[in-house]
């Protein structure tokens, strides 16, 4: 890959059976090509096919600071049960357990 670009097929043939997570947050890192027929393909879905169990791509431009700010948020939050029982426990003096207990966490 030193004197070639990383192609989108590369990182798909890349097997990465215990890749967990990755975040992109470069521009339109989850939009395909307009002159690929099948535009769901893309760098976050290549991750993904490679083996990631998780991927965070972008839609359109993305201001860096706005990145920031929301990296910063999602890493204090990563795990997602994590979050979730975070979120519950916050709303606890005006929810009742049987509406907190509502919510679960399926998946990675």
């Amino acid at each position: 890959m030193r004197d070639e670009p990383l192609t989108l097929l590369d990182i798909m043939e890349n097997d990465t059976p215990h890749a967990e997570f990755a975040s992109l947050s470069a521009c339109h890192t989850a939009v395909g090509d307009e002159e690929t027929p099948d535009e769901v393909i893309h760098l976050a879905a290549g991750l993904q096919f490679s083996g990631f169990k998780s991927v965070i791509g972008t839609l359109w431009v993305v201001d860096d600071a706005v990145v920031k700010h929301v990296v910063e948020a999602f890493y204090e939050n990563m795990f997602t049960a994590w979050a979730l029982n975070r979120a519950t426990n916050a709303v606890k003096a005006k929810v009742p357990l049987e509406q907190r207990m509502v919510f679960i966490h399926i998946g990675v």
